[in-house]
């Protein structure tokens, strides 16, 4: 019989267990570990540790007698029991800390990670022959493309340029409160739901294990055959109309055109090389425009790649980077998702959506949940945690660089040009979240000044000097020097510290 093989709870596609060179043994028996420890390290959302669990036991349940489930409280006394003795190969984790595990366990053989397009070694090569220069987004993006044959036309950028953005960055339609796209793809709970749901339970009474967020019904894929579903529902239903408001937002419509796929690409479920030629073949068919094609397959193959790899590139004390001296702890009211006890009806809103699904799409993450935090200066390895823990799609490689790079300007600029943040205009231009609150974007000053225009002007009076030697936020510093009543601007900031806005 073949060796076995371990499979972590991300990596459940088929391209997990594909036998070659750098994969398992055909055929080898299967091992996977649910271990307690990781739920007790964490308050995570209690809708993603159910996602989680869910997919785990659903793939366990297609492996059939192939695998060997174990419960154990770590991944160590787990593979202790399931395998005393025997050598067992794992493909390449996908967090520092699991590596680390692995790599620490006798008769462990690591392989080379997959559910990517680019292998450690290949980025490793390009970002050499860069010859110290930036490592830009756009740049790598390109990269891919070439390198995978992806929406290029005799060899050049499908539709003449390789970015589309441009046409991607519509507000939304004025006066609708939902933009009208054909409704997601939904799952549909089954018996292992059940059991999750009453295990979790059992946990919080019982192993004192605690979560945030609301459990509603399940509504990402948990197995394999949900997540091709759910690629086929955005592909003929949903990607034609993802492109213009992809940066849009609005209250009523928190999924808009999106595609709503990350949690199953994170999960291991889709393999993303399957994704994006899909999407490809729907431009190539006439079913969606190039525009809104490249958007989506910017996000997958540029931007999910970029961050996976950046995540191993910069290395491990990354985490610590502090650039802005950021040190203020993030208030309970934001721990605890208590949008209730917001004011402000876009933080509110957005909060909500993660307390109920532990999900939005990426502008509330970073220009709602991301920006406020950047202008309370609240700690960038807090903030990271949070977002980790609190989405459904949200593991250590997908946020640390998202969170700490770009959302907080951590990094100092080495993954962005700019910090990321805006006064209330911006959320006001992008979204009808501004319509009905008690705040106004405009106002500075007064009862009614919008926290996210006090507190841009704040950050900006705080970081003058970076602002300043800085280019593309050069504008921002000398825009203090235009403000007259910059002094009661602080003081109307002042008044959010600690406090629900």
């Amino acid at each position: 019989m073949s060796g076995p093989h371990w499979l972590f709870g991300d990596q459940l596609g088929p391209h997990f267990l594909t036998p070659g060179a750098e994969g398992p043994a055909r055929d080898a028996p299967v091992v996977m570990i649910e271990a307690l420890s990781v739920l007790r390290r964490r308050r995570f959302h209690r809708a993603k540790a159910h996602l989680v669990l869910s997919a785990m036991r659903h793939r366990a349940a297609e492996l059939g007698d192939r695998v060997r489930y174990v419960r154990a409280e770590t991944y160590r006394q787990g593979l202790r029991e399931a395998l005393p003795d025997a050598p067992v190969t794992v493909h390449h984790p996908t967090s520092r800390a699991a590596l680390r595990l692995v790599r620490s366990l006798d008769g462990v053989r690591v392989l080379p990670a997959r559910g990517f397009l680019v292998t450690h070694d290949a980025f490793r090569d390009w970002a050499a022959g860069r010859g110290g220069r930036r490592l830009r987004q756009e740049d790598f993006y390109h990269w891919v493309r070439e390198g995978k044959d992806l929406l290029l036309d005799g060899g050049a950028p499908a539709g003449g340029r390789w970015n589309h953005d441009d046409a991607n960055r519509e507000p939304p339609p004025r006066g609708a409160p939902v933009l009208g796209a054909p409704r997601p793809y939904r799952p549909r709970e089954d018996d292992i739901d059940e059991q999750v749901r009453a295990d979790l339970d059992r946990w919080e009474r019982e192993e004192g294990i605690r979560f945030v967020g609301r459990d509603g019904p399940r509504l990402f894929p948990a197995s394999r055959r949900e997540a091709l579903a759910a690629l086929r529902r955005f592909l003929d239903h949903r990607l034609a109309g993802f492109g213009p408001h992809e940066d849009a937002m609005l209250a009523a419509d928190p999924v808009m055109s999106h595609s709503l796929l990350s949690s199953s690409l994170n999960l291991g479920l889709l393999d993303p090389l399957e994704v994006v030629t899909a999407a490809e073949d729907a431009w190539r068919a006439g079913r969606a425009p190039v525009h809104s094609v490249e958007g989506f397959v910017r996000q997958v193959a540029g931007w999910r790649e970029y961050v996976w790899q950046l995540y191993w590139h910069f290395g491990e004390d990354y985490r610590e980077r502090n650039a802005l001296r950021h040190h203020t702890p993030l208030p309970e009211w934001f721990l605890e998702l208590d949008a209730d006890a917001v004011t402000a009806r876009c933080l509110a809103t957005v909060l909500a959506q993660v307390r109920d699904t532990g999900w939005t799409h990426h502008i509330p993450r970073l220009m709602v949940l991301g920006s406020y935090a950047l202008q309370r200066g609240w700690d960038p390895r807090a903030v990271t945690d949070w977002f980790h823990r609190c989405f459904v799609d949200g593991y250590d490689w997908v946020m640390l660089p998202n969170v700490t790079g770009m959302s907080q300007y951590a990094d100092g600029g080495l993954m962005t040009t700019k910090p990321y943040t805006s006064a209330g205009a911006y959320i006001h231009r992008m979204s009808d979240l501004c319509e009905g609150c008690a705040y106004r974007p405009g106002d500075r000053t007064g009862e009614r000044a919008c926290p996210y225009t006090t507190g841009y002007w704040s950050f900006a009076h705080r970081h003058r000097a970076v602002l300043a030697g800085n280019r593309r936020t050069q504008w921002a510093a000398r825009g203090l020097d235009r403000l007259g009543d910059l002094d009661a601007v602080l003081r109307a900031d002042r008044r959010w510290d600690g406090r629900p806005p």
